[in-house]
Protein backbone atom coordinates (compact mmCIF):
# COMPACT_ATOMS: atom_id res chain seq x y z
CA UNK A 1 0.00 0.00 0.00
CA UNK A 2 1.22 3.50 -0.85
CA UNK A 3 0.31 6.59 1.17
CA UNK A 4 0.44 10.35 0.75
CA UNK A 5 0.76 12.56 3.81
CA UNK A 6 0.24 16.31 3.89
CA UNK A 7 0.97 18.28 7.05
CA UNK A 8 1.77 21.64 8.56
CA UNK A 9 3.31 22.54 11.89
CA UNK A 10 2.47 25.60 13.92
CA UNK A 11 2.98 28.26 15.16
CA UNK A 12 3.82 30.02 11.91
CA UNK A 13 6.62 32.55 11.68
CA UNK A 14 6.67 34.41 8.38
CA UNK A 15 10.05 36.03 9.05
CA UNK A 16 12.10 32.93 9.84
CA UNK A 17 11.45 29.20 9.85
CA UNK A 18 10.97 28.12 13.49
CA UNK A 19 12.93 25.22 14.96
CA UNK A 20 9.97 22.82 14.73
CA UNK A 21 9.71 23.50 10.99
CA UNK A 22 13.41 22.85 10.45
CA UNK A 23 13.22 19.64 12.48
CA UNK A 24 10.23 18.36 10.47
CA UNK A 25 12.05 19.15 7.22
CA UNK A 26 15.10 17.17 8.37
CA UNK A 27 12.95 14.17 9.32
CA UNK A 28 11.55 14.10 5.78
CA UNK A 29 15.00 14.43 4.23
CA UNK A 30 16.26 11.42 6.19
CA UNK A 31 13.21 9.23 5.50
CA UNK A 32 13.34 6.66 2.66
CA UNK A 33 10.40 8.20 0.78
CA UNK A 34 9.63 8.28 -2.94
CA UNK A 35 8.51 11.90 -3.15
CA UNK A 36 8.88 14.83 -0.78
CA UNK A 37 7.78 18.43 -1.27
CA UNK A 38 8.57 20.86 1.56
CA UNK A 39 7.13 24.34 1.39
CA UNK A 40 6.52 27.39 3.55
CA UNK A 41 2.89 26.53 4.32
CA UNK A 42 2.76 22.76 4.06
CA UNK A 43 4.57 19.57 3.22
CA UNK A 44 3.70 16.51 1.19
CA UNK A 45 5.39 13.13 1.00
CA UNK A 46 4.58 9.83 -0.70
CA UNK A 47 5.89 6.34 -0.27
CA UNK A 48 5.22 2.85 0.98
CA UNK A 49 2.91 2.74 4.00
CA UNK A 50 5.57 1.61 6.49
CA UNK A 51 7.98 4.40 5.49
CA UNK A 52 5.26 7.08 5.55
CA UNK A 53 3.93 5.92 8.92
CA UNK A 54 7.44 5.88 10.37
CA UNK A 55 8.13 9.37 9.02
CA UNK A 56 4.81 10.65 10.45
CA UNK A 57 5.68 9.22 13.86
CA UNK A 58 9.10 10.88 13.74
CA UNK A 59 7.73 14.23 12.50
CA UNK A 60 5.16 14.30 15.31
CA UNK A 61 7.65 13.34 17.98
CA UNK A 62 10.46 15.62 16.85
CA UNK A 63 8.40 18.67 15.83
CA UNK A 64 6.44 18.68 19.09
CA UNK A 65 9.71 18.29 20.97
CA UNK A 66 11.08 21.30 19.09
CA UNK A 67 8.19 23.59 20.03
CA UNK A 68 5.32 22.89 17.64
CA UNK A 69 2.00 23.53 19.34
CA UNK A 70 -0.13 22.04 16.56
CA UNK A 71 0.38 19.63 13.70
CA UNK A 72 -2.37 19.40 11.09
CA UNK A 73 -2.15 16.19 9.10
CA UNK A 74 -4.00 14.48 6.26
CA UNK A 75 -3.17 10.92 5.22
CA UNK A 76 -4.46 9.35 2.00
CA UNK A 77 -4.20 5.85 0.58
CA UNK A 78 -3.08 6.11 -3.03
CA UNK A 79 -4.82 4.04 -5.70
CA UNK A 80 -2.78 1.07 -6.91
CA UNK A 81 -0.28 2.13 -9.53
CA UNK A 82 -0.45 5.87 -8.77
CA UNK A 83 3.08 7.19 -8.90
CA UNK A 84 2.50 10.94 -9.24
CA UNK A 85 4.30 13.34 -6.97
CA UNK A 86 2.45 15.87 -4.78
CA UNK A 87 2.34 18.45 -7.59
CA UNK A 88 0.86 16.01 -10.10
CA UNK A 89 4.22 15.41 -11.76
CA UNK A 90 6.40 12.33 -11.56
CA UNK A 91 7.26 11.00 -8.12
CA UNK A 92 10.81 11.22 -6.86
CA UNK A 93 11.14 14.88 -5.91
CA UNK A 94 13.38 16.04 -3.14
CA UNK A 95 12.81 18.15 -0.09
CA UNK A 96 13.11 21.86 -0.77
CA UNK A 97 13.75 24.74 1.56
CA UNK A 98 11.11 25.94 3.96
CA UNK A 99 11.17 29.70 3.79
CA UNK A 100 8.19 30.29 6.04
CA UNK A 101 6.98 29.03 9.36
CA UNK A 102 5.25 25.77 8.57
CA UNK A 103 6.99 22.62 7.60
Amino acid sequence: MRLRVEFTTEPFDLDEAPEHALVAREVLRRAPLDSVDVGPFGNTAEGPAEQILGAVRDVLHDALGAGATRVSLQLNVLPEGEQDGPDGGPAGGTAGDASGGAV
